[in-house]
């Protein structure tokens, strides 16, 4: 592949790009003298479970490994203890370095099913941040306005709402900045939110005398309820390590709409075969269910496999299309020492099954008809029932519990 082949591949589904004109520089730069380019990627292990809207940085971050290049990922144990609001409008709660630690295990075990090992410098940004002395911080600051840090978006909207924005908030970008000097970055990749941080490691490498880093975005991939980023906070992600059915029916209550963003960003469909997919779903030649059963399976065999995905497939289609139930559906075993007069609530039911977190996502559940026994709807959320032995709650699209006596 020559370079610019490679640079038309690498710069597809991206967003910003500063600039085409170095990037294309730095390609060919590398080429002639035989090197790979470093490639920046950063992620503060804030929550240990990687999803399908990292998956499309992860994804970009692969294309580069293929084509001969260094993934330098950062695990950011030293940032993930001060808080980045990333577009928020309240800072992000700080986590203890036992936290961290864990995380940060975790996710490095999770992105090798996507990063090739041998292609990536594992890095943690507390090798040097962590001995600086407050001398070392003051000169770092010297080096950005007050002005240019309320240039960033969320930063700006806060202030103008007199909301409270705290000092260690504006090192965040600062910090992360200086990652890029430390690790010498060519590139650096992120999501359209953090544009304003991937600029900064432009500007403060110049200061430093190193030529700046390319920065290129990506895409924020919307959440299962099409509206939001996907985030496991907001509970509408499908996580890579999820069992292949949940995977499999979370893709099937994705929109007709956002279907398409998952085929080209997380799967990296080529545009020419999404564009006769959705001429055919357009013609009535293909029932869009049946372009989502396609999705819900490439994702799932992606983690798990073609068994798994087929597998998942085949359940789906039983349960939901012919109102069959799961063959692996949860038990719950009751005492008589659960059982009051012989009966127990609903909401306690739901809770000690694991078909809700708390009794008030448990009343929700009810009062949205999403919970039955027995194929019978519950309308009250104060419900007793008599338990018997085999008896089937439901919750749901996908929550199944069985009782046992």
């Amino acid at each position: 592949m020559n370079t610019n082949e490679q640079l038309d591949r690498l710069v597809a589904r991206s967003v910003d790009l500063h600039t085409r004109e170095e990037f294309e520089r730095k390609l060919k730069a590398a080429a002639s003298e035989n090197r790979p380019l470093r490639i920046k990627y950063g992620a503060d292990p804030s929550a240990p479970d990687i999803h399908l809207g990292h998956v499309v940085g992860l994804n970009k971050l692969r294309e580069f490994q293929d084509g001969g290049h260094t993934v330098v990922f950062i695990i950011g144990d030293f940032t993930a203890m001060i808080g980045d609001p990333s577009g928020k409008s309240q800072t992000r709660k700080p986590l203890s370095r036992d936290q961290v630690k864990e995380n940060a295990v975790s996710y490095q075990e999770q992105v090798f099913k996507i990063l090739d090992p041998d292609r990536t410098e594992v890095r943690y940004n507390s090798e040097w941040l962590s001995p600086m002395g407050f001398e070392d911080v003051i000169r770092l600051s010297a080096h950005v306005t007050v002005a240019q840090m309320l240039a960033r978006d969320d930063f700006s909207k806060r202030y103008g709402a007199n909301q409270p924005i705290s000092l260690v908030e504006f090192l965040y970008p600062l910090v992360q900045a200086y990652d890029s000097v430390m690790v010498k970055a060519d590139v650096e990749l992120g999501g359209t939110d953090q544009l304003f941080n991937l600029l900064l490691g432009r500007e403060l490498q110049k200061v430093m005398g190193q030529e700046p880093q390319v920065i290129m975005t990506l895409p924020l991939l919307e959440g299962l309820d099409g509206v939001n980023k996907m985030s496991k906070s907001l509970g509408n992600y499908i996580g890579v390590t999820e069992p292949a059915k949940d995977i499999f029916g979370k893709a099937m209550s994705v929109s007709d709409d956002l279907m398409w963003r998952y085929f080209s960003l997380v799967l990296c469909m080529r545009e020419d075969e999404m564009a006769a997919m959705q001429e055919a779903v357009a013609s009535g030649a293909r029932h869009p269910r049946d372009v989502k059963d396609e999705l819900g399976r490439k994702l799932a065999a992606r983690f798990h496999g073609e068994a798994a995905a087929a597998a998942a497939s085949e359940e789906f289609a039983r349960v939901f299309s012919k109102s069959e139930l799961p063959e692996d559906i949860p038990e719950l075993t009751l005492s008589a020492g659960d059982l009051e007069n012989g009966t127990i609530g609903i909401l306690s039911i739901m809770v000690k099954g694991g078909l809700a977190s708390s009794n008030s996502e448990a009343r929700r559940l009810i009062t949205q008809g999403a919970v039955k026994i027995n194929d019978e709807k519950v309308a009250d959320p104060k419900h007793f029932l008599t338990p018997a032995d085999g008896m089937i709650i439901r919750s749901g699209k996908r929550g199944f519990l069985r009782i046992k006596l």
